[in-house]
């Protein structure tokens, strides 16, 4: 295992479809110094307002697969029939120079990074407040058919149930607070002895007369 001090701090932030795991991750890193937001590669059309290579590298699946093959991916998963994929070089690249990297991922990918880079990631997952919420959520996008709604819902189920491979859960029923939550989270994780031993190095040396 790395030893993390001195390194940025992998972050890990899940949610069901529908629970605003995006919105948050934005205003987070858009709130937070030295955080940056992971761009994922996927199979799947743009939506309507979507960027290549700001919300993500759109890319066929014969070129995905042709990075899968190579082992490009530190994680990568198929979620509603298309695949999504991070880079492992951009994330370790980003820890090396101290800053923190946050991956929007799913459950399956979560399991890919702790067994990539074991003890190296902090997860959040992202509750909405009610079923009945996430499927207003949904419908209020707009950008779905019925059919596709009830498969994300069902989808929202499955992933609901690996909750507990989380290190902390954070509730989505008011934005505002939601958000304070996971910024409480970050600045308690920087104030741990294993990143501070560096951050703190001079002090500590002179505190203690070495």
């Amino acid at each position: 295992m790395m030893d993390q001090s001195g390194h940025g701090i992998l972050w890990i932030l899940s949610a069901p479809s529908g629970a605003g795991k995006t919105s948050l991750a934005r205003a987070l890193v858009a709130a937070t110094s030295r955080l940056r937001d992971s761009v994922s590669y996927t199979t799947r059309l743009p939506r309507p307002g979507e960027v290549d290579g700001a919300d993500y590298h759109f890319v066929s699946p014969a070129i995905f697969a042709g990075m899968a093959d190579s082992g490009d991916f530190l994680e990568h998963a198929r979620v509603h029939g298309n695949d999504y994929g991070t880079s492992e070089q951009w994330v370790k690249d980003q820890l090396l120079a101290g800053i923190d990297c946050l991956l929007e991922i799913d459950w399956q990918g979560a399991r890919q990074v702790r067994e990539r880079l074991p003890g190296q990631a902090v997860s959040i997952f992202i509750l909405p407040p009610s079923l009945e919420a996430l499927e207003a959520r949904l419908r209020d996008r707009g950008q779905d058919s019925d059919a596709v709604i009830h498969r994300r819902l069902a989808a929202a189920r499955d992933e609901l149930l690996h909750y507990d491979e989380y290190d902390y859960l954070v509730v989505n029923d008011h934005f505002d607070r939601a958000l304070a939550d996971l910024k409480a989270v970050i600045h308690a994780e920087h104030l741990r002895a294993v990143h501070q031993r560096q951050v703190l190095q001079g002090r500590l040396r002179a505190l203690l007369g070495l």
